[in-house]
């Protein structure tokens, strides 16, 4: 598929229009899943959950919570096993061990806040009330509490998978011993990043309702992939997909945790289905927190073969993950993404990696915002590590390895294309933004307190096309499909397969779909989240939004657009449609060099379609419609460059972010104000995760971060203001030149906080080579400098 290039300016795509959706939200009159009222004769759901890390499940009591008023039923994994069918990972990949999941599990829990029995009733309190007096028979286990005990295999977390290594995966270029060998040093440095989960302001929820005369099941769930959350929960189910409707309302943010069903999700419909009423469940925060999914725990250790200028030669990574208690995905899946962009930015031939993925009795895994978020801390803070070791300023290091524009199209040690980056361009820019020169030079003048300066370029894998999936040995898709019909009156109706969950997609798309058909921005409206409405298409995720879904709409107004200037010619009695375009819903025509308005609008047209449809040109069907399919490339690449300078206190290990810069490429931004939000609250989540966030667990497996006592993020005063800056260049290979970015920032955010701090750090002789960086482990980095002085 030919893929078209930017509209000419003056059209709604590059505007900066307020969001439409907001004018609702911050009126208070948004419709999320609580506020849709329960249906009559509706149970109200709660789960029973392991207290223990791992314990085999003896004999569940539930007659004392079955006889609390207002109980309908408790059903333990037994009962539910008979009507979901339980998931089976087991793609055909090299090196990956196949898992089985049942919906709840019925012999062995394995984490703590395993699900084990669902109590239902007719309103939360009873059901609240009868949970706590389910009585399980727990035999407590020994618990694999990390990677470290997960090695020694004292007890396994799944007997399928001996030794507790559930994937592992290598690979290396020809040249790499090679590079290592003429080598001046190899520098070798440690990054371990802190398990963490996904936060949304509003927890998972679901509402299902069961019509036993249609036999459809109805799903009102907040999720960012309708399409193919129907179709599992219709195949775990044993139903046709036109059996299941998903309608998404409103979501509180998502940020990966609300892509699939999740096996609450699929015992609160089994139930709706097995008891012919509506059920609804609400997670608590508690429960999110510590049981719905995480993200990040890994730790990556790089060699790095380099010349004495600080050339990068090549690089070796040993990289481990700790993938918790189930399989949700694929276990190899967002390491393989981690592996296979880690060089990012720079001119690197020969490269390997070794991967292993390893279980323990923790919460699972899934993607979280930017699932490689570690990439751009483990090469930027190689290069800090290589600066420091050879004497060399990080910012002359960075350059003397960039890929610049002469580099173009560049392939990667692993086979990535980069046809349209700037990194060179992004690194110089933030780096003058922010001052560096001069914060170097009042680095040495700080007597009392410590400055740090970080600097972190991002590489941004997005759009995540079919290719890729093939290339992973992944079952899956990667197209997205836009619909769009314009009725009689000129109202426009597109859609695709996307949900958004606090992007703007009703204000982007719509952007992207106007500009494409020519039509006027507020004459089009986008519908998205409803199975039986939308076309099937991929969701939102791996920030494919914009490039997708954007692109697919893009190019479905433009096929529209054809039709409509075909019957606009021959309403005005012209041969052909050649010098006929559509702007803002009126139809032009080129006359001596300028365009000049023809009389005719979109609605006229419309009329024409539909309504007096012998005045169309002979054998073109009547009205207005378009289907479209795309799909993207295996990946679209974007870029940016954070630098943020940072103070700390050595007595007390307090921090302080000073200033924060990003400098951006894009591509083509459909929205700017859209842009500048998701780059905002994606580097806002990055520095929250960096400075503080840790789902911690204790060493007998025990989770400890149940609330936000414990497991803090960061509040607006511990942030800067963001200062941001655009140097785009569209993508040759999407319609209209557009990139996903909104997973950037969180990349962005966590180097250049990281490394900032480790540049403050390196003044005192001290180093943290894992998160978070907390007072506390800041001040103990400090004292264990003074300790080894």
């Amino acid at each position: 598929m030919i893929v078209p290039p930017p509209p000419e300016p003056g059209g709604p795509l590059g505007k900066a229009l307020r969001r439409r959706e907001d004018r609702r939200l911050l009126k208070g009159q948004g419709r999320f899943l609580d506020d849709i009222a329960a249906p009559p004769g509706c149970l109200h759901a709660v789960f029973v959950r392991s207290p223990h890390p791992h314990a085999r499940i003896g004999a569940i009591d539930t007659a004392a919570a079955r006889a609390v008023p207002g109980v309908a039923a408790v059903l333990t994994g037994r009962e539910l096993g008979a009507l979901v069918a339980p998931l089976r990972m087991a793609p055909p990949i090299e090196g990956l061990l196949p898992m089985d999941m049942p919906v709840l599990p019925t012999d062995i829990a394995r984490f703590v806040g395993d699900p084990v029995a669902l109590v239902l009733a007719a309103s939360r309190s009873a059901a609240e009330d009868a949970a706590e007096l389910v009585q399980v028979a727990w035999d407590p286990l020994p618990a694999i509490a990390g990677i470290g005990q997960a090695k020694q295999a004292a007890a396994l977390v799944d007997p399928a998978v001996p030794g507790n290594r559930v994937s592992r995966q290598g690979f290396a270029t020809p040249g790499l011993d090679a590079a290592f060998a003429r080598a001046d040093r190899v520098v070798e440095t440690r990054f371990v990043q802190q398990r963490q989960t996904h936060v949304p302001l509003e927890p998972r929820g679901v509402l299902a309702i069961w019509d036993a005369g249609r036999e459809h099941l109805t799903m009102r769930v907040g999720t960012q992939a309708p399409h193919p959350y129907r179709s599992a929960v219709a195949a775990r189910l044993g139903l046709k997909e036109f059996q299941v409707t998903v309608e998404s309302p409103e979501m509180g943010g998502g940020f990966g945790q609300k892509i699939i069903p999740l096996r609450e999700d699929l015992c609160i419909a089994a139930a709706s289905r097995l008891l012919n009423r509506p059920v609804r469940w609400r997670e608590t925060r508690a429960e999110n927190l510590m049981t719905a999914m995480m993200a990040r725990e890994e730790s990556i250790v790089t060699r790095a073969a380099v010349a004495a200028d600080g050339r990068l030669l090549g690089l070796a990574c040993a990289m481990e993950v700790d993938f918790g208690a189930w399989s949700f995905f694929p276990a190899n899946y967002m390491a393989r993404v981690v592996a296979m962009i880690l060089p990012g930015p720079y001119r690197l031939r020969d490269y390997g990696y070794d991967v292993q993925v390893w279980l323990t009795n923790k919460c699972p895994s899934g993607p979280m915002r930017a699932p490689m978020a570690v990439t751009s801390w483990v090469m930027e803070g190689t290069m800090d590590a290589v600066a420091r070791e050879l004497g060399l300023d990080p910012l002359a290091v960075r350059r003397i390895n960039s890929i610049g524009d002469a580099d173009l199209p560049f392939t990667t040690a692993t086979g990535e294309r980069y046809d349209a980056l700037t990194p060179r361009a992004t690194l110089d820019a933030a780096a003058t933004a922010i001052g560096y020169d001069a914060l170097r030079a009042g680095q040495a003048e700080r007597r009392e307190r410590l400055l740090g300066i970080g600097l972190c370029t991002v590489v941004e894998s997005t759009t995540y096309g079919s290719a890729f999936y093939r290339a992973a040995g992944i079952p899956g898709s990667g197209h997205e499909v836009a619909t769009m019909r314009v009725e009689p009156s000129g109202a426009v109706i597109a859609s695709c397969g996307l949900m958004g969950s606090g992007q703007g997609y009703e204000t982007s798309l719509a952007q992207a779909a106007a500009a494409g058909l020519g039509a006027a921005f507020d004459d089009l409206v986008i519908q998205i989240g409803h199975s039986d409405i939308a076309p099937y298409g991929m969701g939102s995720r791996g920030s494919r939004g914009a490039a997708a879904g954007g692109g697919a709409l893009y190019m479905a107004g433009q096929r529209l657009k054809a039709k409509v200037l075909a019957i606009a010619a021959a309403m005005l009695d012209l041969n052909s449609a050649a010098g006929l375009d559509l702007r803002d819903g009126v139809v032009l025509r080129l006359v001596e060099g300028a365009w000049v308005e023809t009389g005719l609008s979109l609605a006229q047209v419309a009329r024409t379609a539909h309504l007096d449809p012998l005045r169309l040109p002979p054998g073109m069907e009547p009205g207005l419609h378009a289907v479209l399919a795309y799909d993207p490339p295996a990946m679209t690449y974007a870029n940016s460059t954070h630098a943020c300078a940072v103070d700390i206190d050595p007595a007390t290990g307090a921090l302080r972010i000073l200033r924060h810069v990003v400098a951006e490429d894009c591509g083509t931004r459909i929205n700017p104000l859209i842009v500048a939000g998701q780059t905002h609250g994606a580097t806002a989540m990055g520095l929250s995760g960096a400075m503080m966030e840790h789902a911690a667990y204790a060493e007998d497996g025990q989770a400890v971060a149940g609330s936000f006592m414990d497991y803090a993020i960061a509040r607006a005063d511990d942030l800067p203001a963001f200062e941001l800056s655009h140097h785009d260049t569209p993508s040759p290979s999407t319609p209209a030149g557009i990139k996903g970015m909104a997973e950037g920032g969180t990349m962005g955010g966590i180097g250049a906080l990281m490394n900032a701090v480790n540049d403050a750090l390196a003044r005192a002789g001290a180093h943290l080579d894992s998160g978070p960086a907390t007072p506390a482990r800041i001040w103990a980095a400090l004292q264990a400098a003074k300790d080894t002085a």
